[in-house]
């Protein structure tokens, strides 16, 4: 009994501990309990993870968007791609998609004057491939330039694509930096209306006078001709200084000018200035006479002697203005080609190791303001590259005229760091000259003025004063950088004299000089006097000039831009039937009431309403009145050597030539010099009016090249009643004659002939 008491007790026992064992076991685990809960949670863990995963990318592939970016050129296309991440994908537009169609008038003058947009020819496989890229993108950015044009263009694009306003932004940036551009993204906006109107009032404006005008000029005079509306008044303004030039009547007047040695027998010249009483001015021989009688054997005494130190400010950075103007004057480019090499180093150039690369800031712009950004940098460079002495105490700030759209900035480099010199491998030469000219300027805008001393002498003889001015640089300033002023004088000896001492006099030399009369425009002096006038806007001025010289009315020869037989036709033609339109006050306003629809103060239409009755008025009148200019086939007696008829005078492009009829059996053709009727004052031979190779008019002699007698001015029957020299045609109404001969000056009105 009791072992089985004992056995019964060690059964519970070790039934007790089963038990325990199995609650041990499932909280410590056995070695194969723990594999299989160690196998079984690892799969848990990494379905988990597998799950969590696939959420995960699930989830970022919810988050990345498709973003399309649209600039109007393949170069600024891939300068921005450089900036952005993969996600985005930019496309050109290839300039405008849409506007108004080339074989009609375009504009619904019956319905408030809408305008009629068509797409442009050629463009529609590339609209297709942006609408494509558009549906799939999530957001489109239009990314077009910062002005009137690049705001029309991307609205155009948004018609063009169907693109909806919740998915569309428009961003802008002043210089194509990666700065710039992702700062552009996180301040996107919508379309501003109010600069679309306003390159839409300038367009429909230019069209409606544009094609009726041109198509007046089509039926009255000949085909192939067309007018413009501010390229009319432009044309004006050359013509009326070609009236000038042809009006002017040389004066004579004279100089003094007395060489005298200094104390270290340096020669200086001193020049003329008057008495005491003032300036004198010397008209004649006479007069002249008088002063150099009055000097000869008098003593030169030093009477005054003034040191001052003066200094020079540095110039504002560009404007669109200044830069074609300093473009065509130092580097001799057209305002044209100018615009074509900034464009290219806006939009970006291809720089060795870095790939394509914005240089410059937008090349389009009115203003002179310089971003903070921008002149932290320039400052650090020329602190580094020049010294601090080079920096001013306080930041240069130049002024901006009030019509100049200050949201732009100057043009500048985008990076001062970026020396011309450090990009001449990667630029063409004339990039680079280009380059050079805005860097240059740039930096110097933000330096120390340079510092003049000067010195001017008062020398006293017969009781007239004589004067010694000199100058010489003192410390250069931004002069080290831009120097290219030609009123900088560099005079580094200074004449030693000293109040009340005598000077020797070498010789005492009077001159006749005769007054010129004004100067012919250049691409430069036209652009900074449109300016002056308010006629144009920084993105006009090079496409006027284009326009006038591609449509023949001006030619040019050097830089001298003068007006074609043509251009004093239609000049003419414009001047009597649109005196508005060549106005050139007419023409300023019409910009500034642009601007204002630009700023929203105006409607678009108003500025057409108020504007277009009156052009159709003067329009019908036109229609109405003017004759038609027959240019005749004028038949000569210069017999064809190819086929025996007489040749006829037909007006060309260029001017008349001679042609001989037959055309188009025979089509013999040649120059026509036609005859003035005045005998050549070296030969005898006959003058001809010709044509040089630009288009100007001048005169020479029928035996060229065996005589060389050439005048510009249309040499006179009349011979001159003072010395005998032949006498030229000078002006419109009244005709003058002027002596060829300059030492004569001689000048008569012309009697006017009457028939016998």
């Amino acid at each position: 009994m009791v072992d089985t008491a004992i056995e019964a007790d060690e059964i519970l026992d070790g039934g007790a501990a089963v038990k325990t064992g199995k609650k041990a076991a499932k909280k410590n685990g056995s070695p194969k309990t723990d594999e299989k809960a160690k196998a079984v949670k690892e799969s848990k863990t990494a379905k988990a993870a597998k799950t969590s995963k696939t959420a995960k990318t699930a989830k970022k592939k919810r988050k990345t968007k498709k973003n399309l970016v649209i600039v109007e050129s393949p170069a600024k296309a891939s300068t921005i791609t450089k900036f952005l991440g993969k996600s985005y994908t930019v496309m050109a537009s290839m300039g405008h998609v849409r506007d108004l169609p080339k074989s009609q008038l375009g504009i619904d003058i019956e319905n408030d004057y809408e305008p009629k947009y068509i797409t442009i020819r050629g463009k529609g496989e590339l609209l297709s491939a942006l609408r494509k890229e558009a549906k799939n993108a999530d957001k489109v950015y239009l990314a077009t330039d910062p002005d009137r044009e690049g705001e029309a263009i991307s609205w155009h694009l948004k018609a063009a694509l169907n693109l909806e306003d919740e998915k569309t932004d428009r961003i802008t940036f002043n210089e194509i930096t990666k700065t710039a551009v992702e700062r552009s993204i996180k301040n996107a906006r919508g379309i501003d209306m109010n600069l679309v109107n306003a390159q839409q009032a300038r367009r429909v404006l230019d069209r409606l006078v544009g094609y009726p005008v041109s198509n007046l000029l089509w039926q009255k005079v000949k085909g192939r001709l067309s007018a413009g509306r501010v390229q009319s008044a432009a044309l004006k303004m050359i013509c009326d200084r070609e009236d000038e030039i042809r009006s002017f009547i040389p004066e004579e007047y004279w100089s003094i000018s007395a060489f005298v040695i200094d104390g270290a027998q340096n020669v200086f010249e001193a020049k003329l200035y008057g008495t005491q009483d003032g300036k004198l001015e010397l008209g004649s021989r006479e007069d002249t006479d008088r002063v150099l009688k009055a000097v000869e054997g008098s003593d030169f005494v030093v009477k005054e002697i003034k040191k001052t130190e003066k200094t020079r400010k540095p110039y504002p950075p560009f404007t669109t203005s200044t830069l074609q103007q300093e473009a065509s004057k130092y580097l001799n480019f057209t305002a044209q080609k100018t615009m074509m090499l900034a464009q290219q180093l806006y939009e970006g150039v291809e720089i060795k190791g870095e790939g394509t690369v914005g240089l410059v800031s937008y090349i389009r712009t009115d203003s002179v303001r310089v971003s903070d950004e921008a002149y932290e940098q320039v400052t650090e460079y020329i602190r580094n590259a020049l010294g601090e002495k080079y920096l001013p105490a306080e930041r240069n700030i130049y002024k901006t005229k009030k019509s100049a759209q200050d949201a732009h900035e100057a043009i500048r480099p985008t990076y001062s760091s970026r020396t011309p010199e450090s990009l001449k491998e990667s630029l063409s030469n004339d990039q680079f000259r280009l380059y050079k000219l805005i860097w240059e300027r740039f930096v110097s805008s933000q330096m120390t003025p340079a510092v003049y001393e000067s010195m001017a002498s008062s020398i006293e003889a017969g009781g007239y004063i004589f004067r010694i001015n000199a100058s010489a640089i003192k410390f250069k300033g931004f002069l080290e950088v831009y120097n290219r002023v030609e009123e900088t004088e560099n005079i580094i000896k200074f004449p030693k004299i000293e109040e009340n001492c005598v000077l020797k006099t070498k010789e005492v030399v009077p001159e006749q000089h005769f007054t010129q009369p004004p100067a012919r425009y250049t691409d430069a002096s036209l652009i900074k006097t449109m300016e002056e006038l308010g006629i144009g806007r920084p993105s006009t001025y090079a496409p006027i000039l284009a326009t006038i010289q591609t449509r023949n009315y001006v030619s040019k020869e050097k830089k001298a831009i003068f007006p074609t037989e043509l251009g004093e036709i239609v000049n003419d033609i414009m001047k009597e039937y649109f005196p508005e339109i060549v106005n050139i006050g007419f023409t300023a306003e019409m910009e500034n009431e642009l601007d204002r629809v630009e700023e929203g103060l105006d409607e678009w239409k108003k500025v057409i309403r108020d504007f277009y009755p009156m052009f159709k008025e003067q329009l019908d009148t036109a229609m109405e009145k003017l004759e038609k200019v027959e240019i005749k086939d004028e038949e000569t007696d210069i017999v064809c050597e190819k086929c025996g008829r007489k040749m006829v005078i037909k007006i060309g492009r260029y001017g008349k030539f001679l042609a001989c009829p037959g055309y188009p059996e025979c089509n013999n053709a040649k120059p026509y010099f036609e005859p003035v009727g005045v005998s050549c004052p070296k030969c005898g031979g006959m003058i001809q009016k010709k044509k040089s190779k630009k288009g100007r008019t001048y005169y020479g002699c029928e035996h060229n090249p065996e005589c060389d007698f050439v005048s510009w001015d249309k040499p006179a029957k009349e011979k001159c009643p003072q010395c005998g020299s032949y006498m030229l045609e000078k002006g419109r109404e009244p005709v003058k004659l002027v002596c060829a001969n300059e030492k004569c000056g001689f000048v008569m009105e012309k009697k006017e002939e009457t028939e016998e």
